[in-house]
């Protein structure tokens, strides 16, 4: 499964991991208009976050003085963040920049970027494969050796993203 699934003590329960093919920590977006100038401002506010991931766990536990509102996808709290009904977003990085440049989220900025929290996020996001596939694991992992030596990842990176996706 390729999708940006965070290699977490309790998702290894369940299947194997590669290794890291990417980490991206997470971001606060708020709107235009927001008197919200730093993660201080969110005191108190109502935040908006998807539910069951690894970001609205962040939040519950960096952001406690806030109101977490969960979300079953992310368009629910876009739109609940554009019509000022919460006061801010919490989710990846890639996400809510790639939003913030669209049309649909030309109502909205990034307030911050966040440094991940290991014991949270863990390392990174892996592909998971089933538990005791240890062969598909060694050729994932080859191949995003592969791809990091050649450059060919740091290539596709740079076409897309205007910081690195890899976290180094």
């Amino acid at each position: 499964i390729i999708a940006s699934m965070s290699i977490t003590p309790e998702r290894k329960e369940k299947v194997d991991f590669t290794d890291k093919y990417y980490n991206t920590g997470p971001a606060i977006a708020v709107r235009k208009d927001s008197p919200i100038t730093d993660v201080a401002g969110l005191k108190g506010k109502v935040m908006g976050a998807q539910s069951s991931t690894t970001h609205a766990n962040f939040a519950e536990k960096a952001f406690a003085d806030s109101e977490l509102k969960l979300y079953p996808t992310t368009d629910e709290y876009k739109l609940d963040l554009e019509g000022g009904r919460i006061d801010a977003a919490i989710d990846d990085v890639v996400v809510l920049s790639e939003w913030v440049k669209s049309d649909a989220g030309a109502c909205c900025k990034i307030l911050t970027a966040l440094t991940p929290d290991i014991e949270i996020h863990g390392p990174g996001a892996g592909i998971a494969v089933r538990k005791g596939e240890t062969a598909l694991v060694e050729k994932f992992n080859a191949a995003i050796k592969a791809i990091r030596a050649n450059g060919k990842y740091k290539e596709i990176n740079d076409k897309f993203f205007d910081f690195d996706v890899y976290g180094d």
